[in-house]
């Protein structure tokens, strides 16, 4: 195990730094364990990637990104097992190539599995990714392992935990056979693609929508299972669409100083990148999962059921395109769809969910980007949920009335960690926890 001592732990969009004493790379469970149980506060962190504040902050730290094996696969149960450290496009790769798919996909896939599980990461006309895994290795506070599967009570808590209850170690997927998608895209107004979001859950396997704020136009991305071997004639578009963002870049520049701009910018970027259609196909992954964002950005994302949305988006669309309000959006707004589960932290718990992100391309200026704030007004009022993972405000008083099972996490979480092991200043505000007395003694 290599260890370094007195650094700076940066995310990758540098709007987070800490200063640490110590950082664990491990390799092993055992080492895993040991750290763990010798350290009185210790977090852990994959790719860096999340823009909420989980994942530093405490004196020692835990690389995850050394604990990165594929530890074995049943070819029977179609299952497959891996260190939680693991890069996700390893895992898919590894699992296409066995000829088997996870059904529901997130958009990304430089980001660790633990980091991906732990803050409720999702893909679009499916579940989370933590609903696949049906067992998992449990580092606790004390540094003994717990293995819970999901037969266990505890799974429920533990499938999106912020890594509060301890530290996944190796974790088992369930894995189902691979499929082939024909996916049709192409611009709507959205008069038309917002009535037709129940009737196309209903059509097709796959649906998608990329809105466009100030252009009233939608992005629509369709997919039908297909045979493999059916022939699609491609049609990928004009070769330049593969520049959109460094016209992005470009666009946006100067628009945390003139907001205003970003409308204008909008419509260029429409015009050039979201208006002509595409045709193609491919496996779940090799259709929708972009393969790395190109550069650094500031991200939030809120949740709401599937029946309120309509209302909320009419809200949010006349709200954002008053020219009083320097709410001016970024483009695109990725529209996506989960549905329910039992996970108590999930933002689909005991219902269908849509999703809506919200992307500031000057990360380095998020704090000004006054979008977030208006979005997140807008949905928490309607009992939307935040991606744990993403940017948002919300703290104990107003999750606490958006999760059920909000109050019964929070005393799982005391019972595993009693000590607050687990907790950075920012999840200790997060839970309202109770300040431990003796937990830096």
């Amino acid at each position: 195990m290599k260890q370094n001592n007195n650094g700076t732990w940066v995310s990758w969009n540098e709007n987070l730094k800490y200063n640490y004493k110590t950082m664990y790379n491990i390799t092993s469970q055992e080492e895993l364990q040991d750290v763990v149980a010798s350290n009185k506060k210790i977090r852990f962190f994959g790719s860096k990637q999340s823009s909420a504040d989980i994942a530093a902050g405490t004196d020692a730290l835990i690389n995850m990104t050394t604990y990165n094996k594929i530890v074995s696969f049943d070819y029977d149960k179609k299952t497959i097992t891996v260190q939680s450290g693991l890069i996700l496009g390893e895992l898919l790769e590894a699992i296409e190539s066995t000829g088997w798919c996870i059904p529901c996909l997130p958009d990304i896939n430089t980001i660790t599995i633990g980091g991906a599980l732990a803050t409720g990461t999702h893909g679009t006309n499916g579940k989370l990714l933590s609903e696949y895994m049906i067992s998992c290795d449990l580092v606790l506070a004390d540094g003994s392992v717990k293995t819970v599967t999901k037969d266990d009570e505890l799974m429920d808590a533990l499938r999106v935990s912020l890594g509060m209850l301890g530290v996944m170690s190796t974790i088992t997927f369930q894995c189902e056979p691979a499929y082939t998608l024909h996916l049709k895209e192409g611009p709507e107004d959205d008069k038309e693609w917002l009535p037709k979001i129940k009737s196309r859950l209903k059509k097709h396997d796959f649906l998608r929508v990329l809105w466009l704020p100030h252009t009233n136009k939608g992005y629509v991305i369709t997919g039908d299972k297909i045979d493999p071997d059916t022939e699609v004639i491609e049609n990928l578009g004009p070769d330049y669409l593969k520049h959109r963002r460094t016209a992005s870049k470009i666009l946006y520049k100067y628009t945390h100083i003139f907001p205003w701009i970003t409308a204008i910018a909008n419509k260029l970027l429409y015009k050039g990148f979201f208006s002509s259609k595409k045709e193609h196909k491919g496996t779940l992954y090799q259709a929708t999962v972009t393969k790395s964002r190109g550069s650094t950005l500031e991200l939030a994302e809120w949740t709401v059921s599937l029946d309120k949305f309509p209302e909320v988006f009419k809200e949010l669309k006349a709200e954002i395109n008053k020219w009083s309000n320097k709410s001016f959006i970024h483009i695109p707004m990725d529209v996506r769809f989960v549905y329910e589960d039992k996970s108590w932290l999930s933002y689909a718990y005991k219902q269908d969910t849509v999703t809506m992100g919200c992307v500031s391309r000057n990360a380095a200026t998020a704090d000004t980007y006054e979008a977030f704030k208006t979005i997140e007004n807008i949905f928490i009022k309607h009992g939307g949920r935040p991606h744990w993972g993403k940017r948002f405000a919300a703290k104990d008083k107003e999750l606490q009335q958006i999760y059920p099972k909000w109050e019964a996490f929070k005393e799982v979480r005391a019972e595993l960690d009693p000590t607050n092991k687990f907790l950075n200043p920012y999840l200790t505000e997060l839970i309202n926890a109770k300040i431990v007395v003796n937990e830096t003694a």
